[in-house]
């Protein structure tokens, strides 16, 4: 996700980290995912992100699936604009936290114009 969309979001949810944002121990932006992902699920935090690739790279799916991360993954949002990113994230919001109050992670939601819907892992 850009980082101004994190920022954005920061801002009005308190509970909303990004990698070298304030208070994430993950201090660089440009971690690498297989570096960042145990983190998140150590944490259990929700994860999104617009890498749609994510289950077809081994080593992020790996790290994905092995420390249980709750991931939702804008796969139509690759051309949006910040401001179209973030209306997206805003409008979905509740989808987004009725999937993780339900699901038990290792899990992918793809998040669309159209809501949310599970990926396989």
């Amino acid at each position: 996700m850009p980082v101004d969309v994190a920022r954005a979001l920061s801002l009005v949810r308190p509970d909303i980290l990004y990698p070298g944002g304030p208070g994430c121990p993950i201090t660089q932006a440009d971690t690498k995912d297989v570096n960042w992902l145990p983190v998140a699920g150590s944490n259990n935090w929700l994860v999104i992100m617009r890498d749609k690739h994510i289950r077809s790279r081994p080593g992020e799916r790996q790290q994905l699936v092995a420390h249980g991360v709750r991931a939702f993954v804008m796969t139509g949002g690759g051309n949006y604009t910040k401001w179209e990113t973030l209306d997206l994230l805003v409008r979905r919001w509740a989808d987004i936290e009725a999937v993780a109050g339900r699901e038990t992670p290792p899990f992918i939601y793809s998040v669309t114009q159209a809501g949310a819907a599970r990926l396989r892992v």
